[in-house]
């Protein structure tokens, strides 16, 4: 992983922005230096790799995720078919890769109770600042409600969940790797793959969420790309760019 610092823009956020050093033990520095930094300022907590311009942040209230819930085409889109949405019905969903939340966002604003398992610390930061701000607003509060945020490990948090608790569904967006630098155009991917390098534990990931959801396991992949695992879905779904491989649970 790059190594990171905390910043703040002023000294009205050097307490804040001590706190969260802290917190995640990094180092607090108030000089712009360092190749990747979490930045406190007057808009929360953002994210900013000074060689890719400016910050990025998970901002519910607007930008993609805004997008997504107002255009993104409700329950008929191609995650909510996959997820399993019917009417009258909102599964439960485990998201164990939660990354930036858009998906998790989506999924709970068209209804679903959402658990965002999120390994990386500082992602983690970020998200649980997003959900903050928006539990203050009046347009997105109450989807807000539907997404309990734990940084945890997901394989480790998965292997010791009671039967009692176990979703519906699981869901997972593992890394993909890049075949070169042009497959990273979006920034927030780049950044993504500073913090958290290669994912290799998708199979393994994959293999425990057969085990622990209720009614199917979701894997979102690149269109193309192959299966996380040799084992075939028992359905997909597919958009444009992305592919849903949908699984059934294994009874253990």
């Amino acid at each position: 992983m790059t190594a990171c610092v905390v910043s703040f823009t002023n000294e009205a956020f050097a307490n804040k922005a001590q706190q969260l050093a802290n917190c995640l033990a990094l180092p607090l520095s108030s000089e712009a230096d360092a190749e990747l930094q979490l930045t406190v300022n007057e808009n929360g907590i953002c994210l900013w790799a000074p060689a890719l311009g400016s910050p990025v942040q998970v901002d519910f209230s607007g930008g993609k995720n805004a997008h997504r819930r107002q255009f993104g085409g409700g329950r008929g889109q191609p995650l909510a078919k996959a997820i399993g949405l019917k009417p009258g019905f909102n599964p439960t969903v485990i998201d164990a890769t939660a990354g930036w939340a858009r998906d998790a966002f989506v999924l709970a604003s068209l209804g679903c109770q959402l658990t965002l398992l999120e390994q990386q610390p500082l992602l983690a930061a970020l998200i649980e600042d997003g959900l903050n701000r928006a539990t203050h607003d009046k347009d997105i509060a109450e989807i807000a409600t539907r997404m309990a945020l734990l940084n945890v490990n997901a394989v480790d948090y998965l292997m010791a969940l009671p039967e009692a608790n176990w979703p519906d569904v699981i869901y997972l967006d593992p890394m993909y790797p890049s075949r070169d630098k042009s497959a990273l155009v979006k920034k927030d991917m780049q950044i993504l793959h500073q913090l958290v390098g290669n994912d290799e534990t998708g199979e393994t990931l994959l293999a425990m969420a057969l085990q622990r959801a209720k009614k199917r396991i979701v894997v979102k992949r690149p269109k193309g790309a192959p299966l996380l695992n040799a084992v075939k879905p028992v359905a997909e779904v597919a958009s444009k760019n992305t592919r849903y491989d949908i699984y059934a649970p294994i009874k253990v």
